[in-house]
């Protein structure tokens, strides 16, 4: 959450720092600030967009060549101007910040008895006043800046200029992403690749406890210990074109399109070679694999019913016992460690906190089989896992994840078709098998993709009501899940889901004509149960929505609305009935005029608790 980008350069860097501004405004979006060195430290702050940030910046003939800028999603204090960054000490240091400082409250107090004022009900003006106090002391502040990390707790990635050293921009990580771009004669600073993909694709990953000075001629980087260290540069594979919307409206929409090619790139390597077990997951997978006996899936938000679809997977097929847990759940209870458990963390970013807290808490515990399934390279998570295996979604910006949800999926089908090959669950005429029915899952969501039209007129209904109902039994349960998550996400429709058989105990009591009711029923063995549960629906006055497929028998009736997805595809049929409610939230949201890529109280990476 909250986006940071930082040039230093011998050309106005305020054109940089907009654009990147513009191309992190998905991470935050409730205000937005620069500061510039220029004579003294010149600063425009603007609650709302970074447009209404960049309007005020040209009306006051903003220019400098040294700057860092921000686009927040607030956390410490509410949404006004006094409380967005970049945050300043007394006129000479300017501080921008990603994440929650814990001990804020403890350094507030010390600092005011040093003498500092407060302007702001932030946490991130306690690190320019700490900043600026050590400054004041070293006159260095790459030294100052880590004396300032140093004294802070929590989360944090951070940009800091200051007057008196024009020559420097310092950063510094701990829990929250921060790159440096590397230009000729110019450098850059930012909190994701994408920033300042326009001006470099030659980049620096920070690592925790880094602390960074970045300078027109170089960059110097020291570890956690202060020891200086040396960062391997990189070439992003990011292009400019990937943030790009194209002949979209939106982002959300532009990524909803994207998933045949996305999940046809994640499983390439698989139609490619077949389930080569130490190929797709690393050295020692294979091993490691067979030796397993139980699987745990941590994750938050979308990619936790991702796991909740797999745990079907793992059992039926791999015939392991799965349990999927909430991150931010497991790291604060007493669990039982399994040394024989696999532990997989699901994230999109591979920077979401309380997912990589939680990994964390299990390595303590003395899991050393780690997975990472993830969409960034060299994200936090990944690196800390012993196993990885990248999805290959491309850069998602909608808050709303899309793309990155079915990618996951079919992440771990693979999974579990590795797991079962190294348990000696699946032959070669099974897995062979398996392989084709992930060739023509990327078909198969082209197909769901052109209901559009149909989702459309549904959409149209639902608009008008403030409530809904999502269904689904077995493995289609998570993609009712999912569905009502996406409807409540970007059109502030309260939804909710349950498993169908729940309806008589408690549920059916909401039902009543104004309650659209979605119900996901594909022809799987629970199809006769789903219509079963439509009945008593449809008896207390219900209107039924139902994402049907071309072999299950439905037919439209007074009260009840068919669509069909393209031929049950068995066990993969939860990939492609998800693409549907994900239009139904989008043409939904696009009826009732919400801002479907940033909407309200959301941001996309949650780097924070």
């Amino acid at each position: 959450m909250c986006g940071i980008v930082g040039a230093i350069a011998s050309r106005n860097v305020v054109p940089i720092l907009t654009e990147g501004l513009k191309r992190l405004e998905y991470r935050g979006y409730d205000s937005a600030g620069i500061a510039v060195l220029d004579g003294g430290i010149r600063r425009v702050r603007r609650v709302g967009r970074v447009a209404e940030m960049e309007s005020a910046a040209r009306a006051e003939n903003l220019t400098g060549i040294v700057g860092i800028a921000h686009t927040r999603w607030a956390t410490h204090g509410g949404v006004t101007e006094p409380n967005a960054h970049p945050h300043v000490s007394s006129g000479e240091i300017a501080v921008v910040h990603n994440g929650i400082i814990e001990n804020h409250e403890e350094q507030r107090a010390r600092l005011r008895a040093l003498g500092y004022a407060f302007d702001s009900q932030t946490d991130t003006e306690v690190i320019a006043h700490l900043v600026h106090h050590y400054f004041k002391a070293t006159g260095d502040l790459f030294v100052a800046t880590q004396k300032a990390a140093a004294d802070l707790r929590g989360a944090y990635a951070i940009g800091v200029v200051a007057l008196k050293d024009p020559e420097t921009i310092t950063g510094a990580r701990m829990g929250c992403p921060l790159v440096v771009g590397l230009g000729e004669g110019e450098n850059f600073l930012a909190s994701d690749v994408s920033a300042i993909i326009s001006e470099t694709r030659r980049v620096m990953y920070l690592e925790d406890g880094d602390v960074v000075a970045v300078r027109r001629g170089g960059v110097e980087v020291v570890d956690a210990a202060r020891n200086p260290v040396h960062r391997a540069e990189r070439v992003s594979e990011l292009s400019a074109n990937a943030v790009d919307l194209g002949p979209y409206r939106h982002y959300m929409q532009k990524e909803i399109h994207e998933q045949p090619r996305a999940v046809a790139d994640t499983i390439e390597a698989v139609i490619d070679g077949g389930i080569d077990v130490e190929g797709l997951f690393g050295a020692g997978a294979a091993a490691a694999f067979r030796d397993i006996d139980a699987v745990l899936i941590l994750a938050s938000g979308t990619s936790y019913y991702a796991g909740l679809v797999a745990r079907f997977w793992l059992e039926s097929i791999a015939k392991v016992p799965c349990n999927v847990e909430l991150g931010h759940e497991y790291r604060y209870r007493d669990s039982i460690a399994n040394p024989r458990q696999l532990v997989v963390t699901i994230s999109q970013s591979g920077e979401t906190l309380d997912t990589m807290e939680a990994l964390k808490r299990a390595k303590e515990l003395g899991h050393a089989n780690t997975l990472s399934i993830c969409n960034v390279l060299e994200s936090a998570i990944p690196r800390a896992s012993r196993f990885v295996f990248y999805t290959r979604a491309g850069m998602e910006i909608g808050v709303a994840s899309t793309k990155a949800f079915t990618t996951q999926l079919v992440t771990l089908f693979t999974l579990t078709l590795a797991l079962a090959k190294s348990r000696g669950l699946l032959d070669a005429k099974a897995e062979t098998a398996a392989v084709e029915q992930l060739r023509f899952v990327p078909g198969s969501i082209q197909h769901a993709l052109n209901l559009e039209p149909q989702i459309q007129a549904w959409a149209d209904r639902f608009a008008e009501r403030e409530h809904a109902l999502f269904l689904g039994r077995g493995i289609h349960y998570p993609v009712a899940l999912e569905g009502a998550l996406k409807l409540k996400e970007i059109s502030y429709i309260h939804a909710e889901a349950y498993a169908a058989g729940e309806l008589k105990h408690g549920p059916l009591a909401l039902v009543d004509s104004s309650m659209p009711v979605v119900v996901i029923a594909p022809n799987d063995s629970l199809l006769e149960k789903v219509k079963s549960n439509m009945q008593e629906v449809r008896a207390r006055g219900g209107e039924l929505y139902v994402f049907a497929d071309l072999d299950s028998h439905f037919s439209e009736s007074e009260g009840v609305h068919v669509i069909r997805t393209p031929r049950h595809v068995g066990l993969l049929s939860p990939i492609v009935h998800t693409i549907p409610v994900q239009l139904l939230a989008y043409h939904t949201a696009l009826k009732r005029g919400t801002d479907v890529d940033k909407p309200r109280n959301l941001a996309k990476s949650v780097t924070v608790e």
